[in-house]
């Protein structure tokens, strides 16, 4: 039989993403601070939004409300990464991007930190985006997952396929 193992991944699930973007839509089409402001929200890309509004504070705010709609949805924050507002003609533009996948620089760092814990028998093997972790005995790979837990990378982590 082979070593336990399971998956270090980031992603989110496309379709609670796409409701969270259309609750934040919806309310802001119905909130009456926003109301004659021209504030709006919607897909620009496969993974990428765009928040637009006629002053900057408004689309600081609509940035906000999405926020919180991700968060409503059980999408980590850490999945969503906003830029500065930038005037673009008489509008104010953020562009939006929900991040997918573990870069490799990342994919080092996680490895790194499950090796210096120095639990015998477990290693890390990056695969494309991802990261398989596998060990002789399922304790050492539920204190590495607890490791991970306590630690931030900065990004979304789900542990996936733990086998």
């Amino acid at each position: 039989m082979a070593d336990p193992s399971f998956d270090v991944v980031s992603k989110v699930d496309r379709q609670e993403v796409d409701n969270a973007l259309n609750q934040a839509a919806k309310e802001l089409s119905q909130r009456f601070d926003f109301r004659g402001t021209g504030t709006s929200i919607a897909w620009s890309g496969e993974e990428a939004l765009t928040i637009e509004s006629e002053t900057e504070e408004r689309v600081k705010a609509a940035v906000d409300v999405f926020k919180e709609k991700l968060i409503k949805r059980g999408i980590s924050l850490k999945a969503f990464e906003a830029g500065e507002p930038a005037v673009s003609g008489r509008t104010y533009k953020v562009q939006g991007k929900i991040l997918q996948g573990i870069e490799s620089d990342k994919a080092k760092e996680i490895s790194k930190a499950i090796r210096d814990e120095k639990l015998k028998g477990v290693q890390a093997q990056i695969q494309g985006d991802q990261l398989r972790v596998s060990g002789k005995k399922k304790d050492d790979l539920q204190a590495v997952i607890a490791l991970l837990k306590g630690k931030d990378f900065g990004i979304a982590l789900q542990f996936t396929n733990y086998r």
